[in-house]
């Protein structure tokens, strides 16, 4: 596909880390952008800088990630390109004891499922959603469209306390053939990233010790991963035609530890 200003694009996270740096990439081409998102004062900042639109959307929410496609459509048009950056996680192991009181005690079910619901079920919405628009078009060079999601390294080499992050990340791996393969007939194409340890807000806070110790762990960078390099990837995917049905790893070549 080639990216330039009769193209829109919908980047769900977008209000900072992997999908900001997606977004800025994609515009550097000229590509029109929406950003969706729950942070409305961080959304709004980016949209600004970027001449885009900001949608504020909860991607568990069908009524919120139906309102999303309508303000941006409305906006910059039906979306050639959706990139799935939205996503979050939490440590809690299956079973555990307390280690001051041995008390036993099982992992949440409601904290499990609300991770499925944003990174599994909240992805595969909007993919669909966008998808269904995405057949309104007419094709360009044998494209409607094309989606990227976000994983990680995590769905196959998830640590100890991530059971419902690398399950949910799992999902998204392991839903991108089919998904390809469903929307092949409308020449819309769709592809996973899967990031290793990146310089993402939810590192920001961490201290620069930790930060250092995280990125010596990758053999080669040995740093955390830029999300530049994410975009770049990312952008790749959205330009080459065959680029189709993968899951790719960007990780440096970490292979996660157990913890």
């Amino acid at each position: 596909m080639e990216l330039n200003s009769n193209i829109s694009a919908v980047i769900t996270g977008g209000a900072s880390g992997l999908g900001a740096a997606t977004a800025r990439a994609l515009v550097s081409h000229g590509v029109k952008v929406a950003l969706f998102d729950l942070n409305e004062e961080k959304g709004e900042a980016v949209a600004k800088e970027l001449g885009g639109v900001f949608c504020n959307v909860n991607v568990t929410s069908d009524e919120s990630v139906d309102a999303g496609f309508v303000k941006s459509r409305a906006a910059i048009g039906q979306e050639r390109i959706l990139i799935n950056c939205a996503g979050t996680g939490n440590a809690v192991k299956t079973a555990s004891r307390d280690r001051e009181t041995g008390e036993i005690r099982h992992f949440p079910l409601d904290k499990f499922n609300l991770i499925i619901q944003i990174n599994l079920v909240g992805t595969f919405r909007c993919i669909a959603k966008s998808a269904a628009g995405m057949m309104t078009l007419d094709a360009i060079d044998g494209e409607r469209g094309a989606i990227v999601n976000t994983a990680s390294v995590a769905a196959e080499d998830g640590q100890i306390g991530q059971a419902s992050y690398s399950a949910s990340k799992g999902g998204v791996v392991g839903m991108t053939l089919p998904i390809a393969r469903d929307l092949s007939r409308e020449m819309i194409r769709v592809n996973t990233i899967l990031p290793g340890i990146f310089d993402t807000p939810l590192l920001a806070g961490a201290p620069e010790n930790v930060r250092l110790a995280l990125g010596a762990q990758v053999p080669n960078p040995a740093r955390l991963g830029i999300p530049d390099e994410y975009a770049s990837l990312a952008i790749e995917m959205c330009r080459n035609g065959y680029f189709n049905g993968e899951d790719v790893r960007l990780d440096g070549a970490i292979r996660m530890a157990p913890r």
